[in-house]
């Protein structure tokens, strides 16, 4: 059974693993590239349940970015105007 990811959650190398059914060899190898943002915490990472999501739904992403973008433009227009 998959829970939900919960964006702000700390998750470990095992769970994340868990949830992208994928092997050790493969986390490690993510990691080591980048493909996953995460922190060393004690010696063990940590990966924040947002990135997770990055990797399963990069469109999610996206849009994500790009409503951001367009209430950055607004605010700096309104700025601007001053």
């Amino acid at each position: 059974m998959i829970e939900e990811i919960k964006p702000l959650a700390v998750y470990t190398t095992n769970e994340t693993k868990q949830i992208l059914r994928i092997s050790d060899s493969t986390i490690k190898r993510m990691l080591k590239k980048g493909m996953i943002r995460a922190n060393k915490v004690g010696g063990q990472y940590r990966i924040l349940g947002k990135e997770i999501i990055r990797l399963v739904s990069p469109e999610l992403e996206k849009s994500a970015v790009k409503s951001y973008l367009k209430i950055k433009d607004k605010v700096v227009n309104k700025i601007n105007k001053w």
